[in-house]
């Protein structure tokens, strides 16, 4: 009987992919064939301004390179096509309609920095800043853009779930997190919104990603729920860092594939590396 599990690996194509790229796709794929499962590789090109068509060439170049070898993806299709979000606008847009005919969500007139000044200290980080509810009550339209979408949270609720990498989590809604955007004023829809339909419409059984998105986990559990979708497991991997200790990043040249590559150096060498643990 084929086994029900359905793992995937999702990058951006915003530059080249780097070793901590590698190893956490590398633990995706591993636990895909323990689980005789089905891999599927998705094009994350959401953010038009920053994804470009010779990244995505370099991505499924370097990934191949690597070893991995996916079953569904935008280069050999599969049962939910297409496998690249740029092309899947319609359904954000469905998902969109269903969250809003709920009143799930409200107008927001806010810029990123009218949040940041309102909560009167620098934001630190990637993660979005915790919304001080300006427009929860009161959206009222400031000037010509319109507006982005926020996701009103349940203040006080526990958001708790069993991670397969770092065991039991326990976000609390309102504290840990405010209500977060779903949907941008270009008309595009944020990376929060956009994993968990794709995710939920590709079947995907257990996302594997990096530690630091366990607190995205917890506004995505938020919209399954919302959304009246059966979330996926989860299964977050530690993060590697570069000399100085910080993340690696996409700029950080000498730990991308494609330089590694260049240097002569083997996937199997890699893989085989001390700071490769997991491999």
């Amino acid at each position: 009987m084929p086994s029900s599990y359905r793992g995937r690996l999702a990058p951006s194509p915003t530059g080249f992919l780097h070793l901590g790229h590698a190893r956490t796709f590398w633990t995706a794929q591993q636990r895909t064939i323990a689980a005789g499962g089905t891999l599927i590789l998705r094009n994350e090109d959401l953010d038009p301004s920053r994804s470009r068509a010779e990244f995505v060439a370099a991505m499924l170049e370097d990934l191949r390179w690597f070893g991995f070898h996916w079953q569904e993806g935008p280069d050999c299709g599969g049962p939910f096509a297409p496998y690249s979000q740029s092309e899947r606008h319609n359904s954000y847009r469905a998902g969109f309609d269903a969250l809003r005919s709920r009143g799930g969500i409200y107008p927001c007139y806010c810029s990123r920095q009218d949040v940041v000044r309102a909560l009167n200290a620098p934001h630190a980080g990637e993660d979005e800043p915790l919304y001080p509810g300006t427009c929860r009550t009161n959206s009222v339209a400031r000037g010509s853009r319109p507006p982005n979408w926020r996701f009103r949270v349940p203040d006080g609720d526990a958001i708790e779930f069993e991670d397969g990498g770092f065991g039991k989590q326990r976000f609390i809604a309102g504290r840990d997190f405010g209500d977060f955007v779903i949907w941008r004023h270009d008309e595009a829809p944020s990376y929060q919104f956009a994993v968990v339909l794709d995710d939920a419409a590709m079947k995907v059984s257990e996302v594997v990603r990096g530690v630091d998105l366990l607190l995205s986990t917890a506004r995505q559990l938020l919209l399954y729920r919302a959304l009246g979708l059966d979330p996926p497991a989860f299964y977050h991997c530690p993060l590697m860092t570069n000399p100085a200790g910080a993340r690696l990043a996409k700029r950080d040249a000498g730990a991308s594939l494609r330089t590694l590559r260049r240097q002569g150096i083997s996937p199997e060498a890699i893989r085989a590396r001390q700071f490769f643990g997991v491999m």
